[in-house]
């Protein structure tokens, strides 16, 4: 006799509503699951919390008399996972191995041979200033404002400044002070429905968790005011009535991440809605909130060691590298973009199918040409096995003849290439690949996080019982005759 299965649930979640794994975790052995807010906890409109962003870095530089009034928030110049070069004024996108694949000057594609003349022995390396990754939704309207400004440089209206790292400076200042000034955010408290993006499922996947033992933390370095506001917004209409505080064990707000990680800061209580402070004993007190704290004393308060604690964020450094490397929590990555191009991809599937028919038909015929070739050369200068009664002129004209097919099956697949590189992002393609290599977006994720996903609530599909294993590692001779020559 074989039960129903819950509601809405299905054997296996939907492609986008999956967990990926890097490394295997069982999740019946975490003990504690934290939680960044911002872009995990809590999802953005990106176009309207980013367009905004943009807006206040644009009227400051309006203030300080820079060109800029005419200039308008492109979401679709860049996306998640490319790099700025600050030295060029270029953005890129890099495969694992750190070489430039696709490249931007300002705003204008760079054609292949510029590209290439630019990054010849060039490897991206994140450790260097010079490259700023944009790893979070937080930096599209940066790395926007960024490329606008270097086309203003390069047409001399930025008076004053020398050069394009001085131009990054500048956007980085500028921006910082909107975020920090406080406009923004009060923008978003006075009109949540604009910016953010609820999802009914979170309730349940945390609901889910937290019945099943696990203790819930928000961690976030957003403040006290903000955390509540936001937090209220998304949870309180599906918790009928007990509030949001009622999911977690503990909040801490102000966290400074990821300092949270490396330094033993001092904790304080949040003893009202007001944010009034007290100092907090040497223990964190489950059911209450706290401001600044850091990852030792949670785990000495939860009496739980680092291993068996999951962070889950969207900050690949500041949240993911951080908490493994300091402390050996496991990790869990948001990568919202994620979601888009899953979907992208599955519709694509049929068109797939057929490019890779098509691609496996050609590195056929290639072989055959290459293998004609090498039978003209041996004829021509007599030496090793040749056929008899085949002569050099036979085999040229099947080569021609063979080349003729190659052309025309090109035509075939050169537009469904085109569409395959243009999946996701008309611009930059998909997130997680550059041709037909994994991207430095997709080595940073697979370095540093032990499982992501698009949402949180894509918890909620996997249950809190989920033993999530890491598939076998791919090799290029695992593929068969076309991973090899």
């Amino acid at each position: 006799m074989s039960l129903e299965l819950l509601p809405g649930h299905a054997a296996l979640p939907l492609p986008a509503q999956r967990i990926f794994c890097n490394r295997t975790l069982n999740l019946r052995s975490i003990q504690a699951i934290g939680f960044d807010m911002d872009y995990t906890l809590v999802h953005y409109h990106q176009d309207q919390w980013e367009g905004r962003a943009y807006q206040h870095c644009k009227e400051r530089l309006l203030a300080k008399g820079y060109p800029v009034a005419h200039l308008e928030f492109d979401p679709e110049l860049g996306m998640l996972g490319l790099i700025l070069d600050t030295e060029n004024g270029n953005l890129v996108k890099a495969n694992r191995f750190g070489y430039v694949k696709r490249a931007c000057h300002g705003t204008r594609l760079m054609e292949f041979e510029a590209m290439r003349k630019a990054y010849d022995g060039t490897v991206v390396d994140l450790a260097d200033k010079r490259w700023v990754f944009v790893n979070t939704l937080f930096g599209l309207s940066e790395s926007c404002m960024y490329m606008q400004l270097v086309d203003l440089f390069d047409e001399k209206k930025l008076e004053g400044v020398m050069g394009y790292t001085k131009v990054y400076d500048l956007v980085r200042q500028h921006l910082d002070a909107a975020h920090m000034e406080g406009a923004l955010k009060a923008e978003i408290m006075a009109d949540p429905d604009r910016f953010v993006d609820l999802d009914p499922d979170l309730v349940p996947a945390l609901m889910d968790l937290k019945h099943a033992g696990k203790k819930l933390v928000v961690i976030t370095n957003s403040e006290w005011f903000y955390t509540k506001a936001m937090m209220s917004y998304c949870f309180d209409r599906y918790l009928g009535g007990e509030g949001w505080r009622s999911l977690f064990h503990l909040v801490i707000v102000s966290a400074r991440k990821p300092a949270f990680f490396s330094e033993r800061m001092p904790a304080f209580e949040v003893i009202d809605d007001d944010g009034r402070l007290v100092p907090a004993p040497g223990r964190l007190e489950l059911g209450k909130s706290y401001l600044g704290a850091n990852a030792r004393l949670v785990e000495q308060s939860l009496g739980i060691p680092g291993e068996d604690i999951l962070y889950v964020g969207d900050h690949i450094f500041a949240d993911v590298n951080a908490s493994k490397s300091l402390h050996r929590w496991r990790t869990g990555l948001i990568v919202r973009e994620l979601e888009r191009e899953l979907n992208a991809l599955e519709a694509f599937k049929p068109t797939q199918a057929e490019l890779s028919r098509l691609m496996a038909q050609k590195e056929e015929m290639e072989h055959r040409y290459s293998l004609l070739r090498l039978l003209a050369q041996r004829l021509e200068h007599g030496y090793g096995e040749r056929p008899e009664g085949i002569e050099v002129p036979r085999v040229r004209a099947e080569m021609r003849e063979l080349r003729s097919e190659l052309v025309s099956l090109d035509e075939r697949i050169t537009p469904l290439a085109k569409a395959s590189g243009e999946l996701n992002h008309a611009r930059w393609g998909l997130l997680l690949r550059t041709g037909n290599d994994k991207s430095h977006l997709a080595r940073q994720i697979e370095k540093h996080a032990d499982v992501y996903m698009s949402r949180v609530s894509n918890l909620l599909h996997s249950t809190p019982f989920v033993y999530m294993r890491s598939p076998r590692g791919s090799l290029p001779h695992d593929s068969g005759p076309e991973g090899g020559v």
